[in-house]
């Protein structure tokens, strides 16, 4: 479950991006950084999420943010997903599911009746010093960009 909060320090994350190149949080100091988790690559859900920020990855790069997805899949899947759908940032393969759970995004989920573990869509926004300024636990997939985006102080 998700314990961490606006003011919490952003857990660490060090390892390699979907060609993998390294990729660390630490790297990304001085820019503002959306870190969303999601279940899996090409799903409704997902596919609807990740459109959400490429549509809009004009944008949130003008406002200085670097967008970073996380999910289970395997680096490969994430550059077909990649592939299929020209999404012009980074998702991190976490198939141990280390990221996931260091960040709470691992927990007891419901669909069609049944219960089991899995990811928690969630969208951290993290400040350029690396503490988390925002917790999106409730994302609306088709509008995860506004969710963030309309919500930042003009």
């Amino acid at each position: 479950m998700i314990t961490l909060k606006a003011g919490d320090k952003a857990p660490a994350i060090k390892t390699t991006d979907h060609e993998g190149k390294p990729f660390s949080l630490a790297a990304q100091k001085g820019n503002k950084v959306v870190l969303y988790f999601y279940p899996k690559d090409n799903t409704p859900g997902c596919t609807k999420e990740a459109c959400s920020f490429r549509d809009h990855h004009e944008r949130f790069l003008a406002e200085g943010y670097t967008i970073v997805g996380v999910s289970p899949d395997s680096a490969a899947r994430h550059q077909k997903f990649i592939d299929k759908f020209d999404l012009p940032f980074i998702l991190l393969p976490d198939e141990d599911k280390s990221i996931i759970q260091a960040y709470g995004a691992w927990g007891p989920k419901k669909f069609m009746g049944k219960e089991f573990d899995g990811v928690l869509r969630s969208t951290f926004v993290i400040d350029e010093k690396g503490v988390i300024e925002r917790v999106i636990e409730k994302v609306k997939t088709a509008q995860a960009a506004e969710q963030i985006l309309d919500t930042e102080p003009a």
